[in-house]
């Protein structure tokens, strides 16, 4: 099967998102994440002071990352959670101070407008909104800043424990979430090339849930929006693993290159390093990329 034929019909492929430009009917993001948390399940507050923080993100763009995802609010209600003003005090002198040092793409992971709009401010192209755009007035800003919008799935959205999550067909009951939740976007004027679309793989869904949504994953792409996954180093490749947390970057990887060819266009990864090179290589077994030093045999 051909490179093409693998790549879903995407609504405008070829997008200019803050100061990049990507293709995603033949290219792959690579979203690094840094957590100004000090309860982040992955990184465990390894970020949390502002000068790591800010020196992560450069390095993973140093390492190959195109984005860069900056939370300050732990979406696991069993996390404690804080007020608005505290979230942009974390999240705002990051943005502010990464946006000084690179070009790449920097998103905000918040469901709160007030949080959004102070990132913006302070430099965010994207709102990476975990709460499907469902907080008021989310949408609006977003329509009238211009900026793009990452639409996600969950039942109960951040802060909000759901106990034994439950789908008679999760993917199909995914995707009518993502298709209505889109249809919202769109009619509070979110434009359809700033729109990006994101099944919530663990957000809210058990082992099973993920490993289905993953095996379907063609029917969330065929929605038509790019798709982001993040699947990086989360319960559901641990616990098909059983692997603890350190020890998921092989399921991680298997797992993001497997998504690659079902159409997921925006990988969230904690290891920018090893992704870099497994994207890389599946997008020149696709047939969209060379090598980049090509000698054996050819003299």
């Amino acid at each position: 099967m051909s490179g093409e034929a693998l790549s879903p019909g995407i609504i405008s492929p070829v997008r200019r998102i803050g100061r990049r430009e990507f293709d995603f009917a033949r290219q792959v993001a690579i979203m690094a994440i840094v957590n100004r948390t000090p309860n982040s399940f992955h990184d465990q507050g390894s970020t949390y002071e502002l000068d790591s923080a800010v020196a992560a993100a450069c390095r993973a763009v140093d390492d190959g990352a195109d984005w860069v995802d900056i939370g300050g609010f732990a979406f696991s209600a069993a996390q404690a959670q804080i007020g608005a003003d505290e979230e942009i005090d974390r999240v705002a002198p990051v943005i502010a101070e990464v946006r000084k040092a690179t070009d790449a793409v920097i998103s905000v992971d918040t469901h709160r407008p007030e949080v959004a709009r102070a990132a913006v401010e302070a430099g965010a192209d994207v709102i990476n909104d975990t709460n499907g755009l469902r907080e008021p007035g989310m949408a609006e800003f977003a329509a009238k800043s211009g900026v793009s919008v990452i639409v996600t799935h969950s039942l109960g959205g951040p802060g909000r424990r759901v106990f034994r999550p439950s789908y008679q067909d999760v993917v199909a009951e995914v995707s009518g979430y993502l298709r209505e939740r889109v249809a919202y976007a769109l009619e509070a004027g979110i434009a359809p090339d700033r729109i990006i679309i994101d099944p919530g793989h663990d957000l809210n869904k058990n082992t099973f849930h993920s490993l289905e949504l993953t095996r379907r994953l063609e029917e969330i792409t065929a929605i038509g929006y790019p798709t982001l996954v993040a699947l990086s180093n989360k319960d559901f490749i641990g616990e098909t693993l059983d692997r603890p947390q350190g020890e998921r970057r092989e399921g991680t990887i298997a797992a993001n290159v497997f998504s690659i060819v079902k159409g997921a266009r925006i990988l969230r990864v904690h290891d920018v390093a090893a992704t870099a090179a497994s994207v890389r290589m599946t997008e020149a077994m696709l047939g969209w990329r060379g090598p980049l030093t090509p000698s054996h045999n050819l003299a």
